[in-house]
């Protein structure tokens, strides 16, 4: 415990999109990994080392089948930052002497804007493209950005904040006619929605274990081998994983992920429906007992476990320090004491008022009907309360 931080006994979790539990299935698949078979996958001059190895090509290949890819395709990682950086800053050091252009969008995660920006500082141009009050990119603008010294387009699958969903067959379609390579940040898209990296014509996709029910430290990167794509290495090592990423290789997480994968790959269709009959149920519960409700981002084009919702007239951190039995993210960071709008937002037009009553509701594989109504009455007594304590003018004024 630090700092006095303690679960009370009935919270609720609705931060899916930070972070999921880890399923007990993936658990079960990952332990023998770190007690029986213990073995180093580099050394395969023995049973130890060549169960370990066999463990991880295993689960290469059930990464692969969850995007449409070849198992020798998946380059595991620690995690999506570490794939982000290796996919734009590989690919874009490995291309400069003859594209050094980038492009992607102002509402990336903070970890491929700061790889662009990185590159910046080494030479190269960057383009970042706005969002339209939904959220998605016009794809129109992103054909004028590209042209043929452009080496990378780098745009998110799914929007870790509002849940909004890129077109990424048509940004693919793209990239390719220009000669430009197409990385996709798919933390947030991996086991929740149908992809295909030939399809969709993907060059490079960052994975995230954690956001898909397995541990946090293991992740992924896709990277195309026909055409085959090259990147530089972020560090130098004993060149494992083709020489793109040296390093002793963890087999109990690298199990994990791929028994993560599979059960998403079973399970995805069918979790996508409950999902979203569960976040329906909970906005109409909200809208049908509060004014001012609004939700930020596309409406349809978004995966069905997120709501980005504001209150108007509430600040989300005033609601969050109301409702500490409910585990919720704000559309706003609070450094040194001083509050600022979340970027995400305020690319989609909205002013600092509204971006500051945003929350995020995130659902997910355990979320249940019994915890949202009891989610739901929490959070409507909280911002009646809320708005009750002086802050009817606001909403007014809102409204």
């Amino acid at each position: 415990m630090i700092n006095g931080a303690r679960v009370p006994p009935d919270a609720i979790y609705l931060d899916y999109q930070a972070t999921t539990p880890t399923d007990p299935r993936v658990v079960d698949a990952m332990m023998p990994y770190l007690v029986q078979r213990f073995g180093n996958p580099h050394s395969t001059s023995h049973a130890f080392g060549q169960e370990a190895a066999d463990a991880v090509e295993r689960a290469r290949e059930q990464v692969a089948a969850l995007i449409g890819a070849e198992a020798r395709e998946i380059v595991f990682t620690s995690g999506a930052t570490e794939s982000n950086n290796l996919a734009i800053k590989g690919a874009v050091r490995f291309l400069k002497s003859r594209r050094s252009k980038l492009v992607t969008v102002a509402t990336e995660h903070k970890c491929v804007l700061e790889s662009c920006r990185t590159l910046v500082a080494e030479g190269c141009e960057l383009t970042v493209l706005p969002v339209d009050r939904d959220g998605r990119l016009d794809l129109d603008r992103l054909a004028a950005a590209i042209d043929d010294r452009t080496a990378l387009v780098s745009v998110m699958a799914v929007n870790n904040e509002i849940g909004v969903i890129q077109d990424l067959a048509a940004i693919g379609a793209i990239a390719r006619a220009a000669g430009a390579l197409f990385h996709t940040d798919a933390a947030q898209a991996f086991g929740k929605v149908p992809l295909d990296v030939t399809a969709q014509k993907i060059d490079l996709m960052s994975i995230s274990g954690h956001k898909v029910y397995a541990p946090k430290g293991i992740g992924a990167l896709y990277v195309r081998r026909r055409p085959r794509v090259r990147l530089e290495p972020l560090f130098s090592g004993g060149g494992q994983e083709r020489g793109l990423r040296s390093g002793t290789l963890a087999p109990a997480l690298i199990v994990a992920l791929g028994a993560a994968a599979e059960i998403a790959g079973r399970e995805r269709a069918a979790e996508a429906d409950r999902l979203g009959g569960l976040a329906a149920s909970f906005l109409d519960r909200l809208t049908e007992a509060l004014e001012g409700v609004a939700v930020h981002g596309n409406r349809t084009d978004r995966i069905p476990g997120n709501l980005n919702v504001g209150f108007a007239g509430v600040s989300a951190l005033a609601l969050m320090a109301a409702l500490p039995d409910l585990a919720l993210s704000v559309g706003s960071a609070c450094t040194s004491a001083d509050v600022e709008p979340s970027y995400v937002l305020s690319a989609l037009g909205l002013d600092d008022a509204t971006a500051a009553s945003a929350v995020r509701i995130g659902f997910g594989r355990f979320t249940t009907e019994a915890e949202l109504l009891r989610a739901a009455g929490r959070m409507i007594a909280a911002v009646a309360g809320l708005r009750s304590a002086g802050l009817r003018p606001a909403l007014e004024a809102a409204t």
